[in-house]
């Protein structure tokens, strides 16, 4: 598995309009009357939706064939933003594998990409593939010591998947519940990068900040979230930055969470 670390992905130019950014901000949650979000005339893109524009690199891993596509699944994500991006255009992304890290019964791919606008990368989970004598890597970020200096509650909406996965991951199990209940789960679930950006809409107003001026954000994605449900949000500052976890009836949904807006 080791192989795989510094194996290029290639690069990829993706265009879009407004259409899509606005698709996107109301997927994640925005609201009609969030106009610098929805309308053209006075649109600002959020930085997450470049998370949609960059599918394409851990898809291309897996298709390479480096894990089972059927048992991986997405651990952890990280998204730095350099530059704002246009209401409209074409991003032009690099994507290489970072590092594979040895976690014994299963490997975490990281995989990184790169733009003017923006640097990401997704941690895979894929069972199986661990136990070839590499370094562990780094643990998450603990839960705070401390108690949350504040707490929010946001609800899904019951179509929020529906509406996220026209912006290009159409998994089956985000929609249909038969493939739902053959992956395992009850009914069909959010997609981890929904959730965790619809976070940053209420963190972003928590800190009297823009969501567009988001400028780092990560998280790992602990249980499935669905939609409808109703995420409990704590708290914590971290000099200008903002730590959090999101539970869903104590269940740890969203764990080890940072969130930076300028």
């Amino acid at each position: 598995m080791s192989g795989w670390s510094g194996r290029d992905l290639g690069t990829k130019t993706v265009a879009y309009d407004e259409t899509q950014a606005i698709l996107y901000a109301l997927a994640v949650g925005a609201d009609a009357s969030d106009l610098d979000l929805v309308f053209e005339e006075k649109l600002r893109v959020l930085p997450t939706f470049a998370l949609t524009l960059a599918q394409w690199a851990p898809d291309a891993l897996g298709s390479a064939g480096a894990f089972d596509v059927r048992t991986a699944v997405h651990g952890t994500q990280r998204l730095r933003v350099l530059n704002d991006l246009p209401r409209s255009g074409a991003v032009e992304m690099t994507a290489r594998v970072a590092e594979v890290w040895d976690k014994g019964s299963a490997a975490v791919f990281d995989v990184a990409v790169e733009s003017e606008y923006f640097e990401a990368t997704w941690s895979l989970f894929a069972p199986g593939c661990g136990g070839f004598g590499g370094d562990r890597g780094p643990s998450a970020r603990r839960r705070p010591e401390t108690a949350p200096s504040g707490t929010l509650d946001v609800r899904t909406a019951t179509n929020q998947a529906a509406l996220y996965r026209l912006l290009g991951d159409r998994h089956h199990l985000h929609i249909d519940p038969e493939a739902a209940v053959t992956a395992g789960m009850p009914r069909p679930i959010m997609h981890g990068l929904c959730t965790l950006a619809a976070l940053t809409l209420p963190l972003a107003s928590s800190v009297g900040a823009h969501p567009a001026d988001l400028r780092e954000l990560e998280g790992r994605f602990a249980s499935p979230v669905f939609p409808g449900d109703e995420l409990h949000v704590e708290t914590w500052k971290d000099g200008e930055a903002t730590l959090f976890e999101a539970s869903v009836d104590d269940r740890t949904v969203i764990s080890a969470a940072r969130a930076h807006f300028a």
